[in-house]
């Protein structure tokens, strides 16, 4: 019994800790996103790509292997599927990379405000100033 209290204690330990949770939160957040990049792709991006290559359709671009015959059904590769993969991976990379490019330039600001702020020397004390006057006086005498 004291190994599953130990392994239960583990586990919210494990669980209750921070990166995990902000890895949680992370991935919902991500499938959103991919969600909003694959309807841009799908319902933006590729119909205005399908018109400039002459109205096609990408998701219906295909190579038939072996046409269907009787209660055979064809044989294809859908490149177009393939295609719009691709254009919706570059976009989400795209994408993340602006915003990991974004965060470095707001933590290398942080960095060198920081880096300003230990380079200036506090201004010293009153009783710091009164007492170099008098060891100043002491030292003339």
């Amino acid at each position: 019994m004291s190994k599953k209290k130990g392994l239960i204690s583990e586990f919210k330990e494990f669980i209750s800790r921070g990166s995990v949770i902000d890895l949680a939160v992370g991935i919902i957040v991500g499938s959103a996103f991919t969600a909003i990049v694959t309807s841009l792709v799908n319902d933006i991006i590729m119909p205005i790509i399908g018109i400039l290559f002459g109205g096609i359709d990408f998701t219906y671009l295909k190579y038939v292997i072996t046409p269907a015959v009787d209660d055979t059904a064809e044989a294809a590769i859908y490149y177009g599927n393939f295609i719009q993969s691709i254009v919706n991976f570059l976009l989400v990379a795209f994408a993340i990379f602006m915003m990991i490019k974004a965060i470095n330039k707001f933590h290398r600001r942080e960095e060198v405000e920081e880096e300003e702020k230990e380079e200036v020397p506090e201004r010293p004390t009153e009783d710091i100033l009164l007492l170099r006057e008098i060891r100043d006086l002491l030292q003339k005498d």
